[in-house]
């Protein structure tokens, strides 16, 4: 794989986070245990060991949850905007060291595209319920089917 096709990746699993900022660590602790990622030898073998999965996953399950809460946050206000952020790096320096890059440029492409994400997912999840005229339970869980599928599809490609 080349390089430009990681560091693509690397922003896409940041857009994944943004969309669900949890469902990203969550593929990426995954793939990792399965062996589709390597990241043994690094500093963030951990993402691969059976807790981290169990962990990520069942925070994820949680997230996909309350998102569909009325009283949830806009993912644009800062505690949600920050662990799209943070867990934007994380996936993005995973999918980097995995492919042999630079984990620097693999963070900051997961934020750059947890950013895009989360205002993009924001923007296209809002419009979306308006121009269909549906509830928002219902574009919200494409969103997750998206987000879900996406985040597995990327991280399959290694």
């Amino acid at each position: 794989m080349s390089s430009s096709e990681v560091m693509l990746l690397a922003f896409l699993i940041g857009v994944i986070a943004g969309l669900r900022s949890l469902t990203a660590p969550a593929v990426v602790a995954y793939a990792a245990h399965k062996g589709w990622l390597n990241l043994q030898g690094t500093h963030l073998s951990f993402m691969g060991s059976l807790g981290a999965v169990i962990f990520f996953v069942l925070l994820a399950i949680v997230e996909l949850v309350t998102d569909q809460l009325p009283s949830t946050p806009a993912r644009t206000k800062p505690p949600g905007l920050i662990a799209r952020i943070l867990f934007g790096a994380l996936s993005g320096i995973c999918v980097a060291v995995a492919g042999a890059q630079s984990a620097a440029i693999g963070a900051f492409l997961g934020i750059a595209g947890a950013l895009v994400g989360t205002f993009g997912g924001y923007k296209a999840r809002t419009g979306l319920v308006s121009a269909l005229k549906v509830p928002d339970v219902v574009i919200a869980c494409l969103e997750d089917a998206i987000a879900i599928g996406g985040g597995l599809f990327i991280v399959s490609r290694f």
